[in-house]
This record gives structure tokens, sequence and C-alpha cells, in this order.
């Protein structure tokens, strides 16, 4: 099966998270548009890893979340734990870099995720190494055996499917 995933950037203020909700929640009715905390990202293909981990836990029943978008950031975030994850991944009210993930959305959402999350800039999806490594507690070994930050993410998002 095929599916139309889109990922995308944002630098974004967000002064209103529930309103924010409901208009994403109105323009994406009939996909599923997920957004992170860009800053716990480890770049476009980790994120890309991660959503079709989800999608794939979702086919085979195995999935943590009851929604897509919920699965894709605990695959992101290589948690089991929604709460941790959300910690980890979620977003919040003020200035934040924002992954904007959308899975099954006909056309572009990207350009209408824009009018609503300020300014798209792919550029806050290139991983942070130095944050990175302490938001997951990644040692400078395990970057060195994976050969960078990004591959030690998708790692760990692949260990959890295994400890299902």
């Amino acid at each position: 099966m095929e599916y139309n995933i889109q990922i995308a950037g944002f630098k974004s203020n967000i002064n209103d998270f529930k309103k924010l909700m409901g208009n994403i929640n109105k323009i994406s009715k009939k996909c599923t548009v997920q957004l992170l905390n860009a800053d716990g990202v480890a770049g476009r293909e980790h994120i890309l890893h991660a959503t079709v981990h989800a999608i794939k836990a979702f086919e085979r029943d195995e999935n943590i979340a009851k929604d897509l978008g919920l699965e894709i950031c605990v695959r992101a975030s290589a948690q089991r734990q929604i709460s941790k994850a959300l910690s980890i991944l979620g977003i919040k009210e003020g200035e934040m870099n924002i992954c904007a993930v959308a899975v099954g959305c006909k056309g572009d959402i990207m350009d209408e995720l824009e009018i609503l999350l300020d300014k798209r800039d792919d550029s806050v999806l290139n991983p942070d190494e130095i944050l990175l490594k302490d938001i997951y507690k990644i040692s400078e070994e395990e970057i060195k055996i994976a050969s960078d930050i990004s591959d030690v993410m998708m790692e760990k998002t692949t260990l959890l499917i295994l400890e299902t």
C-alpha cells in the first residue's frame, strides 16, 4: 500500500494551542497531521523512518497509541510511554521549531499549514547533535558505531518495534 507522507519544518510562535489544533483538525479531515517539537527530531530521514514504522504498527495491529499521529510521536521519540513521548516531542505555546508530518493527505497540505504555523523553514529539521544527545542520553560511542545521530535514532525506533 502506498502512502503520501509529507514532512516539513516551521518556525512558529504558538499563541493559542487549542485554536491551532482545532484549525489543523479542520484541514486534515481525511488524513493525519502530527506536529512535533523539531528540536527532538534527528532529521527528515529519522521522522520518515518513524512514520513508516508507525503505519506498519497499525497494519500489524501492534500500535502503542490509538491514533496514528500519536503513534508517529511515540515511534520518533523511541519511547513506549505516550506521556514520555509527548514530553520530548510534544508542542506547546510559545516560540518553537516544529516538524509537521502529514500522512494520506491529498495535495500539498504544507501550504495550508504554513498559514497556521507562520514560517516554513525546513532547516529546523537538521539534527542538533548536542541537543539530541542530551534529550535521548546518547553517547559519543553510540554515534561512532552508528555513523551519525540520525542513524542512532532510527536504530532506537527499530528496537522499539522489537520490544512489542
